[in-house]
């Protein structure tokens, strides 16, 4: 069933991103990157409580991935994305809760990667639940099968009815896809749809964080590769991405490698002929990707032979 997972939330954070009302992700972060978000899981709806003076949610949207990540690596992905106009900015917000201000290092944060959000103007704001204390620090769970749950459920689509009044039309607010004949949909969990953000932090993990084809771990040299490349009709989904070294990720999208239906690396001829060179791939050939243990998750094989097709160099 269907969980809520309502989030403390920093107004500063909310008032930047209301600017932008077609922003396609966001990454909620923590200035501590010590624990890793397991509150609710993928297509859970994640609502953004106003803090004291407001003590209203603002928005919602549908909650994708979790991820600690440097600090570096969270504003490369997410840009603007995070709630702040710059990276001086969004390091100096950290710094008022972290006592290591070092500004040499590179700060892990606990990143929650929400999909599709939606910020509603003051006017549709939704009281706090009566259930709320004021003692919670992070957040709370609520489940739609229960009352509490439901009424908050109901009202968030009450509200996305006022902001997007052709909802039957509309394919950018979360829960236009629940709306039927009915007043009100019944809750169920959404198929997140990645941005290119929520795409590289989903294959960060769903690979554990280590290039599929050389085992390194150094997390600011690696990739989120798409099999098919997004400007030639792929997408962001899972399967139509590896985690590669960055230099690997580089030749790949190049044509100079590719992998064949057993998913086994094939490099050209062509990386030594044109460059005198390329040992250090030619010495990864018949190298197999590690690919997760998930079926969904694996790269697909049709996108595995798109890319022999149209891209490789042979």
């Amino acid at each position: 069933m269907l969980k809520l997972w309502v989030a403390n939330t920093d107004f500063d954070w909310f008032d930047y991103l209301y600017q932008f009302p077609n922003v396609d992700e966001v990454n909620f972060w923590q200035p501590s990157g010590k624990f890793n978000f397991r509150a609710v899981e993928a297509g859970d709806l994640f609502l953004f409580k106003l803090k004291s003076p407001h003590n209203a949610i603002g928005g919602y949207g549908v909650f994708a991935e979790a991820s600690i990540l440097p600090v570096s690596l969270a504003w490369e992905a997410f840009g603007y994305k995070n709630g702040v106009a710059s990276y001086s900015e969004m390091r100096q917000r950290i710094g008022r809760f972290r006592k290591d201000t070092d500004p040499r290092r590179d700060y892990s944060i606990g990143c929650r990667i929400v999909v599709n959000p939606v910020f509603f103007p003051e006017n549709l704001w939704i009281p706090q639940p009566s259930s709320w204390s004021n003692s919670i620090v992070v957040g709370k769970i609520f489940d739609a099968s229960e009352p509490d749950g439901l009424e908050l459920w109901d009202a968030l689509q009450a509200a996305s009815a006022s902001l997007h009044p052709l909802k039957k039309e509309m394919d950018d607010a979360p829960l236009a896809y629940n709306f039927g004949e009915s007043h009100f949909g019944t809750p169920v969990r959404i198929a997140p749809r990645l941005g290119q953000g929520a795409f590289r932090v989903a294959v960060i993990e769903a690979y554990g964080r280590e290039c599929a084809l050389s085992g390194g771990r150094v997390l600011p040299a690696l990739d989120a590769a798409h099999i098919r490349a997004f400007g030639e009709g792929g997408n962001h989904a899972l399967n139509n991405g590896i985690l590669l070294r960055k230099d690997i990720h580089s030749v790949f999208d190049a044509g100079y490698a590719t992998f064949d239906d057993d998913l086994r690396m094939v490099v050209s001829d062509r990386v030594k002929s044109e460059f005198n060179n390329g040992n250090e791939y030619l010495r990864l050939k018949g190298h197999k990707l590690r690919i997760p243990k998930s079926s969904s998750l694996r790269p697909s094989l049709e996108n595995i032979r798109w890319h022999q097709d149209n891209v490789f160099l042979g």
